[in-house]
């Protein structure tokens, strides 16, 4: 995999929300958990830099199904 391949298949958890049309709270409690429930995403999926959530694209396809198409 490229470096541009790499840093392609990375998101932010705002950028995630609206690529697949998601609210920005639904994508942080999949990182998070909700009600004290595990989160969604499997380890290597996710993690927080700072105060910003990461997400990779095969993590938000497995949660949430395939991206909408534009």
């Amino acid at each position: 995999m490229t470096e541009k391949d790499l840093l392609q298949s990375v998101m932010t958890a705002t950028e995630a929300a609206e690529r697949w049309g998601k609210a920005d709270r639904t994508v942080r409690q999949a990182c998070t958990g909700y009600k004290g429930a595990p989160p969604r995403f499997k380890a290597g999926e996710f993690r927080q830099s700072g105060k910003v959530w990461l997400i990779t694209v095969e993590g938000m396809t497995r949660v949430f199904g395939a991206e909408p198409a534009k």
